[in-house]
């Protein structure tokens, strides 16, 4: 089982670049750039509302649960 990032999907979507969310997000880029690649174990919620919030998207359009195949 595994919780997948969606973060750059969302944000080619809404043609936002990682500068830009990270101003309005106010996480450092690299911070953000770790979670658009999937590269973090855990993420705040005061992030998450933020970066939903800057994206105008809900949490499940960010993250997605994936089974693991047998």
């Amino acid at each position: 089982m595994a919780i997948v990032l969606r973060l750059d999907r969302v944000m080619a979507d809404r043609k936002i670049s990682l500068n830009e969310l990270s101003e309005k997000v106010g996480v450092a880029n690299v911070n953000l750039s770790k979670l658009k690649n999937g590269h973090v174990s855990a993420i705040r919620f005061s992030t998450l509302n933020a970066i939903c919030e800057a994206l105008d998207c809900q949490p499940g359009d960010i993250l997605e649960y994936q089974k693991d195949s047998k």
